[in-house]
């Protein structure tokens, strides 16, 4: 299920990292989010509640000139845990978050383990190759309708299935639509 974009930054977050090894490094970042628009009365969550997500994401990053990178950071979120404003306490002890954690991690693993779905196909006279890697949890009746998309070696994004394909940040929706034929044609 796609969720809306309803969130916008309230303003230019803090991007922290520290290297820990050459391929492994700390990050933090930190904002204050805002709705688009005006949330509707009676709506949503209570102030006070809270969510612990685990996220596993793609930093795409390029350099600008000597101080500056672009960063864009897709990926995937999982919940954790949650905390009710009026109970003030989180839905799952820290022992048992770390259970709901490592379970998605496998998940993930087994998801990675499994045989890709080969994607291949031509368009405006350029050959894509590549590769679409089932989110777990969004398949059904041996069909997965939201894939991480990989071509010619670099990560294209997220593609997801509502009435037609989408992929976050790809404004081509001819060149979404061939991909997701690839996909369809590989399922049936």
């Amino acid at each position: 299920m796609e969720e809306k974009d309803s969130n916008k930054s309230g303003g230019k977050g803090e991007w922290k990292d520290k290297k820990i090894t050459p391929d492994l490094w700390e990050i933090r970042y930190a904002v204050t989010k805002r709705r688009a628009g005006k949330a509707p009365k009676g709506s949503g969550a209570l102030v006070g509640t809270g969510y612990h997500w685990y996220i596993m994401a793609h930093q795409k990053v390029i350099k600008l000139n000597a101080d500056d990178y672009t960063t864009v950071l897709p990926g995937l979120k999982y919940k954790i845990a949650h905390k009710r404003a009026a109970k003030g306490n989180w839905s799952a002890s820290v022992p048992a978050q770390r259970k709901t954690w490592l379970k998605f991690l496998k998940e993930m693993v087994a998801q990675l383990e499994k045989e890709p779905v080969p994607i291949k196909f031509t368009y405006n006279d350029v050959e894509y190759k590549g590769e679409g890697i089932p989110v777990p949890g969004a398949c059904g009746n041996g069909v997965c309708y939201d894939l991480d998309i990989k071509l010619n070696g670099r990560h294209v994004g997220m593609l997801h299935r509502l009435k037609s394909w989408k992929i976050e940040g790809v404004d081509d929706e001819k060149f979404v639509e061939a991909i997701g034929d690839v996909v369809t044609l590989w399922y049936e």
